[in-house]
């Protein structure tokens, strides 16, 4: 069975765990997710069955939104509430410094990510490294925050929400907030994703993948049973010639061409909609 779906994962449950009760509910084996979700957050999971697990990254996923509390003065290698050693009593903020703090990461930042993540390191995943206690070094990345907003401040917990492009980490974020009033320490104790680009949780409904893309449509002109039949196509054959990434409308399936030095490519071929 072919699907694309939103689906909404709880707290406390790693995202490969989730996908392995979604793939028992709806009896399919071959199942793959999108932009993982940390066991502590909960949110939007983009979920794709059978073929369209190749679709992803021909989607329309950013900007993503999330919304995030921080816990001020929580000491926590992870950054969020998994692994709290310490925590530090503070005395309260003025709502206009908390104010300050949250909207100054608006733009483009550069940063750290967290020791606790999936990047890797000569071929090991961050986070096995730090469990394991070993020192972990990871290069800075780059992020654009798109928009952020102060929705809550009740102390120590500043609740804010942020959209940003892929790959951002919410923890640094929280971590930053924290620097900028002076603070050492600073966890997110709860995390939740809102949206990945146009996508947002509608009961797991089966996606139109259509209009989920985030490439152009393009035109054949020749025979429609070179694309039927997977057959190498002409440039000259195709409306639009410029390079790039197209879709293909072939009725109740779809193709995926790349064009590049006048040659085009199959990225993928015939999948159904």
């Amino acid at each position: 069975m072919n699907r694309l779906f939103v689906a909404y994962k709880p707290s406390n449950i790693g995202s490969n765990k989730y996908l392995y009760t979604l793939k028992n509910k709806y009896k399919n084996k071959k199942a793959g997710f999108a932009g993982t979700l940390d066991p502590f957050a909960k949110g939007v999971l983009l979920v794709g069955f059978g073929s369209h697990t190749k679709l992803f990254r021909f989607l329309n996923k950013t900007p993503k939104t999330y919304r995030a509390t921080l816990w001020l003065g929580a000491k926590s290698d992870t950054l969020d509430i998994e692994m709290i050693e310490e925590i530090a009593s503070l005395a309260e903020f003025p709502l206009t410094l908390v104010q300050q703090a949250v909207h100054s990461l608006q733009g483009e930042l550069e940063y750290e990510p967290p020791i606790f993540s999936a990047k890797r390191i000569n071929g090991q995943r961050a986070y096995d490294l730090a469990r394991a206690g070993e020192e972990v070094k990871l290069n800075k990345i780059r992020s654009t925050v798109y928009d952020i907003k102060l929705l809550h401040y009740a102390h120590p917990f500043v609740t804010f929400e942020a959209s940003v492009s892929e790959g951002t980490y919410i923890r640094s974020l929280g971590r930053m907030i924290a620097h900028k009033l002076g603070i050492e320490n600073g966890s997110l104790s709860m995390l939740e994703r809102l949206n990945e680009g146009q996508f947002i949780y509608e009961n797991e409904k089966a996606l139109d993948i259509k209009k989920s893309l985030n490439i152009k449509q393009n035109y054949y002109l020749g025979n429609t049973d070179n694309v039927r039949f997977g057959r190498v196509l002409a440039l000259k054959d195709l409306q639009v010639q410029d390079e790039g990434s197209y879709w293909l409308d072939n009725g109740d399936n779809i193709s995926i061409i790349t064009i590049q030095n006048a040659i085009v490519k199959y990225e993928l071929g015939r999948i159904e909609c």
